[in-house]
């Protein structure tokens, strides 16, 4: 049976053309991104697309774009086998992992992909990777059911989780790199996936949420933090949950000031997350005393999570109407293979 894949082109460089004046790149329609690659027809798909009006620069992606993508694919779910999500770069990690905690229970394959040059340049990875993304959407296994069950970012050489990846190069064409977790396909003249990697669904139907409360913030701990500036940020009126990156193994200063600021910060109810620096490596907060005394404040350990994962997860979690302490026991467990917990 000829495999029915969905396209949601949402901008980015892979669709973008040079405008003749300012020579910056701008987003162009759908149209002009299939007439570019025309080897997708020796595919024998039956695709069909939705295209977001007008085409985004993913630095302009918002919650209620995740929204529109996550819709997209929830109301066609029935109708195809996969679907390819078209995306810049920028932003990508963030979306991959914004629809890993929406679509809960996935069953297809939503394989999120771009490029770094746009697709009507001679040199461009983007139909290299339209096609292979389109391939590992249609994907079945020797069971018939489909390959990849899960969200997945597609760049060059590789297929990595969507929710544990994130940009690693603005230069580069294998652009994404996924720090704790395997790649779930290794691309070469052939795919080859990594079968115990992949995510499997559990026997339950698609449940989509699609709400996301942005009452949320990110502080970085530098040396050189003030007093002054972390009790301005922690006061911010309005927030519910702090992603704080910190050092190494998740380390924080043990000035008294700043334990005292994340306490009060805990005691009023603000979820506070912690998220290390490093690109590679997990959170042991009683590794060090460091870490220790911040996690007494009742700070929650993000273990090996990534930015991107985290920020949105909390989005997430807030707009769920579930209470505080529910809220931070799911904030510590995997939801969708989002982090590993010692």
């Amino acid at each position: 049976m000829q495999p029915r894949i969905l396209i949601i082109y949402t901008g980015g460089t892979i669709g973008m053309i040079e405008d003749p004046v300012s020579k910056a790149l701008m987003p162009f329609d759908f149209s002009h991104l299939m007439e570019n690659v025309p080897k997708v027809k020796m595919l024998d798909y039956h695709i069909d697309n939705i295209q977001f009006t007008p085409p985004l620069d993913s630095s302009d992606m918002y919650p209620e774009h995740w929204q529109h993508i996550a819709r997209g694919i929830a109301d066609n779910y029935d109708r195809y086998d996969g679907f390819v999500v078209l995306h810049g770069t920028d932003t990508m990690a963030y979306t991959a992992s914004a629809l890993s905690f929406m679509l809960q229970n996935l069953a297809k394959p939503v394989i999120i992909t771009g490029s770094q040059l746009p697709i009507g340049e001679v040199r461009t990875d983007g139909e290299e990777n339209l096609i292979t993304a389109l391939q590992i959407a249609a994907a079945k296994g020797a069971d018939g059911n489909p390959m990849v069950q899960e969200v997945a970012i597609l760049f060059e050489n590789y297929l990595w989780r969507g929710c544990r990846s994130t940009k690693r190069s603005a230069d580069h064409f294998n652009a994404f790199k996924s720090n704790n977790y395997p790649y779930l396909a290794k691309i070469g003249l052939g795919i080859s996936y990594a079968q115990d990697a992949l995510a499997r669904n559990p026997g339950k139907p698609l449940k989509a949420n699609f709400g996301f409360d942005t009452s949320v913030m990110c502080i970085d701990v530098f040396p050189g933090l003030s007093h002054k500036t972390l009790h301005h940020l922690v006061n911010t009126p309005g927030i519910k949950g702090i992603v704080l990156r910190t050092y190494g193994a998740g380390n924080a200063p043990t000035a008294r000031w700043f334990i005292d600021e994340i306490r009060d910060a805990c005691r009023r109810g603000i979820i506070v997350f912690n998220v290390t620096q490093c690109v590679n490596g997990s959170v042991h907060q009683t590794r060090y005393v460091t870490g220790d005394r911040l996690a007494a404040t009742g700070v929650i350990s993000g273990h090996d999570i990534t930015f991107e994962a985290a920020i949105t997860k909390m989005m997430h979690l807030f707009s769920l109407g579930i209470g505080h302490d529910e809220v931070a026991r799911l904030m510590s467990v995997p939801l969708a293979g989002e982090m590993t917990v010692q």
